[in-house]
């Protein structure tokens, strides 16, 4: 029998523990996809005594990272515990006594993804992430190999399963954001500090890596403009509704020649679209292609089994590139140095609503702000309000400058006959 290849675990929590079902359960096809056994020789946990979902000799298990990272026996470290700074100390340990490296970590990755990926091809390693990104779904492989020969210009994506949630309870059920957050911290889809997931960073982390990916460029996370859900509210989602939309938390990364736009936002799309029917803790990613068109990536964003099987998919490679003698050639620099658009730039389509006193001439003075800069209205709703002397407006606008229309916010909220600018969102999705 050939000689096993060894795997040093960081990390035995609910991914790592999938890694280890996965690799005991699926022994012989692993055996079949590369010609030798794999097995696991050490994990790092923090207590070797703590309770488990799955059964792991506890010889394998020790509370010292040096005991896994600088055992000259491990072919390749999996990095399932998580962390930034620490981990990334870690990593490039390994990376440097030539150990490959896969990883779940989306938050050292879009930090420091960059700099593990340089000393992994100085020391001929691979270092693979498909798991850092909307868990089972292959996504990172299908944007490196699969659709290596096409120019990416658009990836519109849903890429944190908590948010989603939230806003398909909040659409569905008519929940408030508190509710329909509290209904997800129940069922185990938002942490108890859900900080990450609804302010928008989990995803921008994962779009940053998107966005390097497919566009060839060093995008970093302070690239990416972050928006979270927190302060969307029921009126809204049914307003959008009445309007032929649906609001999801959309990562939007989009080039146009030479410059790009990265970010997140709670975004109205319209009902058709294929993102619009994405529900609950799923995710997916829509792709534009200059020769594929559009294709859409969808399946679970998170779990034990699912990010697992993209962990040991990882290991797959590795593996196969350790018997073909070629690792450490997957990773490519940048081809591309990094441009980012001016507000000028980036032009979108807004969903507004405004609560305005309720006189004559009202609308009117609304309009002019708006025509002077050139943005004209798509659709208009205006209603009576419960308050005395107001009405609320509702307007999507047609595509306009990021510039121009956060000046139309800013002189909105200047006018003597605007209450209050009530909501602004972007809406994307349309034909243009």
């Amino acid at each position: 029998m050939e000689k096993p290849i060894l795997v040093g675990l960081l990390g035995l929590g609910t991914v790592g523990s999938g890694v280890v079902k996965i690799i005991e359960n699926h022994q012989e096809k692993l055996m079949h996809q590369v010609g030798c056994p794999v097995k696991v020789k050490k994990i790092l946990v923090r207590d070797v005594n703590k309770p488990r979902d799955v059964e792991v000799d506890p010889a394998l298990l020790t509370t010292s990272a040096a005991e896994v990272i600088d055992d000259p026996e491990v072919d390749v470290i999996i990095e399932v515990m998580g962390g930034i700074e620490e981990t990334k100390e870690l990593l490039l340990r390994a990376l440097r006594q030539g150990k490959h490296v896969v990883t779940a970590n989306k938050d050292l990755m879009a930090v420091y993804g960059s700099e593990l990926l340089r000393v992994a091809a100085e020391h001929h390693c691979d270092l693979f992430y498909e798991a850092s990104v909307a868990g089972g779904i292959p996504i990172l492989r299908s944007l490196v190999d699969g659709l290596a020969s096409d120019r990416i210009t658009k990836l519109m994506g849903i890429v944190n399963g908590t948010t989603n949630y939230i806003l398909t309870n909040m659409a569905q059920n008519g929940a408030s954001y508190e509710a329909a957050l509290a209904e997800a911290q129940a069922l185990g889809f938002a942490e108890a500090d859900p900080t990450s997931d609804v302010e928008g960073l989990d995803a921008a982390r994962k779009m940053a890596i998107l966005a390097r990916l497919g566009f060839s460029m060093d995008i970093d996370l302070d690239d990416v403009n972050a928006k979270g859900i927190t302060e969307v509210t029921e009126e809204d989602l049914n307003y959008g509704k009445r309007l032929g939309y649906t609001m999801k938390l959309i990562g939007i990364a989009q080039r146009d020649g030479s410059k790009v736009e990265v970010s997140v936002q709670p975004t109205f799309l319209p009902d058709s679209h294929p993102l619009a029917s994405v529900q609950n803790e799923y995710n997916a990613v829509y792709v534009y292609g200059e020769a594929v068109g559009e294709t859409m990536f969808y399946g679970p964003g998170a779990g034990s089994l699912p990010t697992a099987t993209a962990v040991v998919s990882d290991l797959v490679a590795v593996m196969k590139n350790m018997r073909l003698g070629v690792n450490g050639r997957y990773a490519v620099a940048p081809q591309y140095e990094k441009q980012l658009k001016a507000p000028t730039e980036i032009f979108s389509k807004y969903f507004l609503r405004i609560h305005v006193k309720d006189q004559v001439g009202a609308f009117a003075k609304i309009t002019t702000l708006f025509s002077k800069r050139g943005v004209s209205f798509e659709k208009i709703l205006q209603l009576p309000m419960k308050e005395n002397g107001l009405a609320e407006i509702v307007i999507v606008t047609h595509d306009a400058s990021q510039q121009d229309y956060e000046e139309i916010l800013q002189q909105l909220g200047d006018l003597e006959i605007v209450e209050r600018v009530q909501s602004s969102y972007r809406v994307e999705g349309e034909k243009r």
